[in-house]
């Protein structure tokens, strides 16, 4: 089995450019030695890019140092404008008879497996909403500067799930006393969050935290706001987990499997 890539937490801008390169799995070749390794230098080496992945999983367009906010390029700036457009609701529809909602809990690659796996959900997407730039790239989040949060779009038929059932689910992935973090994963791209369309899934998420908080030690700091405009995220983080990540394991996204989620590049 190929190495996994090591744990975000394990990483730091003290690790030598060289090392890094190596434990992620670049080599040495990936890093020349310079007189510099300053965060600046570091981030311009490593920088996620944008260029047509070689495979069927389209990693090479990413790097896990976005996961671990060293994305490249400066912070954007969102015009209001700008920032307008992406505040909006969201204007797609979802299939006759089903309905939206958004949930943020970390790394989307995870959560949306878990939402695969529910029955009566007819389909995800992740992406990034509550942010205040249009259109951003997977880029322009990580930097951490847009506002937007790494979200799960569920498509469901509740005439065969239950809201209720969904909120379970989603409670039941991630730890929502964790401000901005969700394990090794840092940012405020990973708050816990519930993002309604409807008056009855506020009331829903509300009722759902409520009860939720009487069992937890530990305060809940999960959103519950209006669902807005909803940016689809680059074809290669669709499914990522089902389509088997970098090295090719495939996850079950089989309806009902509780198969343990393991999240990797």
């Amino acid at each position: 089995m190929p190495p996994l890539l090591p744990s975000p937490a394990s990483l730091s801008l003290s690790t030598s450019p060289l090392l890094l390169a190596s434990r992620l799995g670049g080599g040495a070749a990936a890093l020349r030695p310079t007189t510099t390794t300053s965060s600046s230098r570091l981030t311009r080496f490593l920088a996620p890019t944008r260029t047509a992945a070689p495979n069927n999983t389209g990693f090479a367009a990413m790097s896990w140092l976005g996961k671990l906010g060293l994305g490249g390029g400066g912070s954007p700036r969102a015009s209001e404008a700008s920032a307008a457009l992406a505040q909006g609701p969201d204007e797609d529809k979802p299939a006759p008879g089903n309905e939206f909602a958004q949930f943020g809990a970390g790394c989307f690659w995870g959560v949306e497996l878990v939402f695969q796996r529910v029955p009566g959900v007819t389909r995800t997407e992740v992406g990034y909403s509550q942010g205040n730039l249009h259109d951003p790239t997977y880029e322009d989040v990580c930097t951490g500067a847009t506002g937007h949060n790494e979200v799960v779009r569920v498509q469901y038929d509740p005439a065969a799930c239950n809201f209720d059932d969904i909120l379970d689910a989603f409670w039941a992935k991630h730890d929502p006393t964790t401000p901005n973090r969700q394990g090794g994963d840092v940012g405020t791209q990973y708050r816990s969050g519930i993002y309604y369309y409807t008056p009855e899934q506020e009331k829903a998420a509300l009722e759902s935290m409520e009860r939720q908080q009487k069992v937890l030690n530990r305060k809940i700091v999960t959103e519950i706001l209006p669902a807005k405009r909803f940016y689809r995220a680059e074809e290669y983080h669709q499914q990522y987990l089902e389509k088997g990540g970098r090295f090719g394991f495939r996850q079950s996204a089989q309806k009902g499997c509780n198969d343990p989620i393991r999240c990797y590049g």
